[in-house]
Parts: C-alpha cells; structure tokens; sequence
C-alpha cells in the first residue's frame, strides 16, 4: 500500500509549487531543508538525488526528468503528433536526440538549472511536473538509471491522461503500480503558473458559453493579461489551447490533423485528401471554428519537411516581385505601388487562401520585418507609405472575406447597420480600385461553392443587391438589414421545426401523410414553440412545408437511393440527387456519415464515393 506527504507553497507570487514524495515508508524518507542564509530556496533530496525550488527557477540533480501536457500548437515531434493516445511531453535529464541514428542517447551529465519563464515557455503555460526515482530498480550509472526510466515508464507517460487532468494520485499510482518494486521511492513536484492558469480559466469560461468573444470581454482578458505581465505569445498559446479542447473543434480538427499526417509521411496530397481538406476548412467556417487552429497544425507539419516539392506558383513569383520592389528606391529606382500591382496582389492573397498557402503570408511579415529594419536604419519614409497601402487593403480584404463568409456558410450571425456600412465602405474602395472587383473578389466564388446552403445563398444574394441599391440611393442601410434579418430569422425557425417535426414523425411518417395530419401537426408545435417562448405567433406555413418536404427527401435519400448509391458505388447518382433536391450538401453529408455510422460501414467507402464526381 503506498502512501504519501506532500508539501504545498508557493515559490513566489506567480509560481505555486507542490511537493510529494511516495512510497511504502514515505514518512521516512521525505527530506527537505532550508538554507538559513537563503531563506526562498528549498531543497529535496533522497539518495543521489537533489532538487531546489527556487524564487526564480529549479535546479535538479540525479535522475528523473520533466513531463506536461503537449499544448496544441506547441512544437512537437511528428511522431508523437500521428499517435492520437500520446497527449503528453517527456523529458529525461541528459539525453539528446540522434539523427543519425535514430536513436535516444543517454549521458551521465543530468543536472541542470531551469528558470520558470523557460519552463512555461518549453512545456506547459499552465501547469509541469518533475520527477525522480530510487529503488532497486534504478541503480548503476546514471545514463543506466536514465535509460531504464525511458524503457520503463516512458510509454506509460507520454500516454497517461492523468497528466493532462491534473490527478496527482493517479499520477503516483500509475508509476509505483509500474515500477513494482517494494522498495521505489518516488519524488513528484508539481509547478504552477497560478497568473497563466488564470487567463486561461477566464478564457475558458468566456469561449465555452457560445464559442465567441466579444469586443469588451476581450478588452477585460488583454487587461487582466497586461497586469500580470504574460507576454502575447503565452496567451496565444493558451487560447488556441482552449478552443482545441472545446469538444465541437476537436472533431473537425483532429480529422484535418490526421490527413496532414498522412500527407506528410507520402510527401504529397492527392485530389481526394485535398478535396477532404477544403470540406473540412469550409465546415469549421460553418462551425464557428477558429482558422488559427489550422494555420498552427499546417505550420506543424511543414516545419521538418515539404508536403510536396513544387515550382512557385505564378501568383507567389508576381507577390515577391512586387514586394521586393518597394525596396528599389533605395537605388533611386520609382517604385511606387500602382493599382494595377495591387490588383495583382488581391487576386494573389484570394488564391493563397483557397491553397492554403502560407508562403504567400510569410513573404508578407518577411516584407514588414525588412521595412521595419530598413526605416530603423534611415530609409526612406516612402517605403513605408508602400507597405501601409497595401496592408489597408488587406486588412479591408481580410475584414469583407469574413463578413460575407459568415453570412454564406454560418447560422445565427450577428447582423448590423455597421457590419453593412463597413461593406459598403470596402465595395466603395475596391471598385474605385477597378470596375466590379468587389464582385470578382468575394462573390463569384462563393455562389460557385457546392457548400453554399438555400438560406445562405438568400443572404449572399440581398446582400449583394441591396449594397447596389444603397448606392444608388433606392434602399437605405436599415432597409437592408431588415431584409438580411428577416431571412436569418426563418433560417433559425426552419431549422427549430425541422428538428421538432423529425422528432414527431421520424418514425411515424404515415401517420402526418395527408393535409389534415399536417395540420395538427402545426398546431401542436406551434403551441410547443410559444410556450418555449421561440414563437410569438402562427408558423408561417412556408416553413413548415419547407420542413416537411426535407424530411420526405431525406426519408427517400436514406431509405431508396443511398444504399443503391453504395451498392453500386454511384457517385452520379448521388450528384444528381444534390443538384436537383434542393437540399444543402452540409445537411446530407451528415445524413450519410449517420448513416455509415449507424450500420457499421466503412467510411471511406463514402469518401471514394464522393471522390468520384471530384
């Protein structure tokens, strides 16, 4: 039976630290002292062993290492990326990593210093832990000690959910139980950033109510950050963090991380994880899900090693000439940007955004980083003024991108008379750049994606006429907005009767078959819907019908023409059905994956299906 003592302090008003030491006679072999000339250190220690906790870091001697959970979008090796059970980081004292063989390597030099600012830095934000052994178990050299450390409990760490959960007791048995060695001694400490694990409870708290921040709540968590002092990468860090963790990201990004994988062990993508990818990204848009968490995982996964060793695409050799022609002037060389270059540049920054190429926003900061420098060492003022009329675009593009993207593809956005007045304050800009590029910019495309739903495809296309209208001084902005307000109010109450009514007759389907059976119908959730205070009045009928005629098509999608589709691997068939039924692709997406998930299929079955018409 193993028992413990444990030690809780405070190493300085940001570290918080705990101290355990583990065993069958524990009460015997905890040793601690202070020094009385240095009051704010402390000092553990069991036969050759050692470890001091300091006001500004650790210092550790003997054997044991470090472990934490891995934080999404930490470095971290691709190995341990491509097991899904290995969520943690481990580190043994004295050893390096081979390349050339392969191969850990162990030394006998294991003691070393640590400050905290490294520690939270290299592993975990919030929360690490430190340990070391004694036993018969581990004896001998200390490069001996430490390998078997690895071989032993190596596995079992970088694995454990303990870890992540913080169960300290968990932790201790999970390593004594595999030890088993009578006589183990185990030292654990753990060190708390208690100023990190702050931000990042407010964060969480904040992000998990409805998976957005708003402006003034992000204003308070920039305060409590720059009262703390936690610099911009720490907090970055600990916000992708949370919103990886938030169970509706998880699903979609772990998908995405997956085929990543794969596509780097081959070093190529194919049409079919490409056209997987772009599902994925277009879905997240859908979901509310941050594009951060991909930027990181791409980031991830091309930092060792190219996915696919191309040419440069025209668009990133056009961005790079222009780029590096704002530093011509140094030469006495006109090199103003002209709207024709930056025409070029708009185009370039959309398509890099539908690749998913990064170089194209690398050779930016690349660009900024040299302006910076170039100033700094007297250049002149012009450049600047260069770069800066190209970021306004940008950041006009960027913001339009965004607005336009929620309206096509998410449910229940936030519409206002400033969101349609930013609008028209860009189509304004980028017209005058040149005739209808607002347009050719962030329409064009959008009515072209398969994955542009009914509802979306109504707010894209009155968004677009009434911005016409506005200028042209026949609408007004408030006119406008009720008209965009009106159309996302019946996408939220044909989707709240869609899901009662399958409620009902999902499997009573002919019991609602003739008028008078819908009519009840109505009535019964309408009285349903004003009691839950979602409806002020009468269903406009509409909606219902609406909500009726896609339960029918999805009963003859499901039960007729699905499995046929399967059976004969009918990719036509299947297209055919989403061209002319009517029903948004998201929506029959995942009445497939039910469907496979539901009868035990394999879904990449469904995959290759979809491919086909691709």
């Amino acid at each position: 039976m193993f028992k413990d003592i444990r030690l809780h302090g405070y190493a300085n008003d940001q570290i918080e630290f705990y101290a355990i030491t583990a065993g069958t006679e524990a009460y015997s072999r905890y040793f601690f002292n202070t020094d009385p000339s240095d009051p704010d250190e402390i000092r553990f220690f069991s036969p050759g062993n050692e470890f001091v906790i300091g006001r500004k870091g650790i210092t550790h001697r003997g054997n044991g290492g470090s472990f934490c959970e891995y934080m999404f979008g930490v470095d971290q090796p691709i190995a341990d990326l491509a097991k899904e059970e290995v969520s943690n980081r481990l580190i043994v004292y004295g050893t390096h990593y081979d390349n050339r063989t392969g191969t850990l390597k162990f030394s006998d030099r294991t003691e070393g210093y640590h400050s905290y600012d490294k520690i939270f830095f290299d592993g975990n934000a919030i929360f690490n832990y430190f340990f070391a052994l004694t036993g018969s178990t581990f004896t001998g050299a200390m490069h001996e000690q430490q390998e078997r450390i690895v071989k032993v409990l190596g596995k079992a760490l970088k694995r454990s959910d303990a870890v992540g959960e913080e169960q300290d007791n968990l932790i201790i048995d999970e390593i004594l139980n595999i030890v088993d060695d009578p006589g183990a001694h185990l030292f654990l400490f753990k060190l708390i950033n208690v100023r990190h694990r702050e931000y990042g409870d407010h964060f969480k708290t904040l992000y998990f109510n409805n998976k957005k921040i708003t402006d003034s709540d992000f204003q308070a968590l920039a305060g409590l950050a720059e009262r703390y002092g936690i610099d911009r990468y720490q907090q970055e860090r600990i916000r992708i963090d949370v919103m990886y963790k938030h169970p509706d990201n998880r699903r979609i990004v772990d998908e995405y991380r997956n085929i990543l994988i794969a596509c780097n062990r081959k070093g190529e993508i194919n049409k079919l994880e490409n056209a997987r990818l772009t599902r994925l990204k277009t879905l997240s848009v859908r979901n509310k899900i941050p594009g951060a968490l991909f930027y990181t995982l791409d980031e991830m996964l091309k930092k060792d090693k190219k996915l696919v060793d191309l040419e440069e695409s025209n668009y990133i050799s056009e961005t790079r000439q222009i780029l590096e022609g704002m530093f011509l002037s140094e030469r006495h060389i006109e090199s103003t940007i002209e709207p024709e270059d930056m025409l070029k540049l708009l185009f370039a920054k959309k398509q890099a955004a539908e690749n998913r190429d990064h170089a194209f926003e690398e050779m930016l900061l690349d660009a900024s980083k040299a302006c910076d420098e170039k100033i700094r060492d007297g250049a002149d003022i012009s450049i600047l003024e260069g770069y800066s009329y190209i970021i306004t675009y940008f950041d006009r593009y960027d913001a339009t991108s965004s607005a336009i993207n929620q309206l096509a593809f998410m449910e229940n956005v936030k519409i206002s008379e400033d969101m349609i007045r930013s609008l028209l304050g860009n189509k304004s800009a980028f017209d005058m750049l040149a005739p209808d590029l607002f347009t050719k910019l962030f329409l064009s495309g959008i009515f072209e994606d398969k994955y542009l739903g009914i509802y979306g495809r109504k707010k894209v296309t009155n968004l677009a006429a009434g911005l016409k209208l506005i200028e042209e001084n026949r609408l007004t902005t408030t006119g406008l907005l009720e008209k965009l307000v009106r159309i996302d109010s019946d996408e939220r109450l044909y989707l709240t009767l869609l899901d009662h009514v399958k409620d009902r007759i999902r499997n009573f389907y002919s019991k609602y078959a003739t008028k008078g059976d819908q009519d009840a119908l109505k009535k019964e959730l309408a009285e349903e819907l004003v009691h839950k205070k979602i409806l002020s009045g009468e269903i406009p009928d509409r909606l219902f019908q609406e909500a009726i005629l896609t339960i029918k098509k999805e009963a003859v999608y499901i039960h007729n023409l699905l499995p046929q589709i399967i059976n004969e691997k009918n990719c036509l068939l299947r297209e055919d059905f989403l061209e002319n039924s009517g029903l948004d692709r998201f929506y029959v997406e995942e009445l497939e994956r039910e469907f496979f998930e539901l009868n035990g299929l394999n879904l990449e079955d469904l995959y290759q299906i979809r491919k086909g018409f691709n």
